[in-house]
């Protein structure tokens, strides 16, 4: 199943403005959020740690 978080208009509006209010509602929803969690855990280590530091995420840490 192919994973929309890497398109999606959330994120992108986080990435050109995280302090906007949409770009701080992604980021509090990505704490629990099913589809980002599948999309998550399914990058490679050194893809998950760059998005890890991109966004202050410590979330499904191993």
């Amino acid at each position: 199943m192919a994973h929309q978080c890497e398109n999606c208009k959330l994120r992108a509006n986080y990435d050109r403005k995280p302090k906007s209010l949409m770009g701080r509602f992604w980021r509090w929803h990505i704490n629990f959020c099913p589809g980002w969690k599948a999309y998550f855990t399914s990058l490679p280590a050194d893809q998950q740690q760059a998005l890890r530091e991109k966004y202050q995420f410590t979330k499904y840490q191993e």
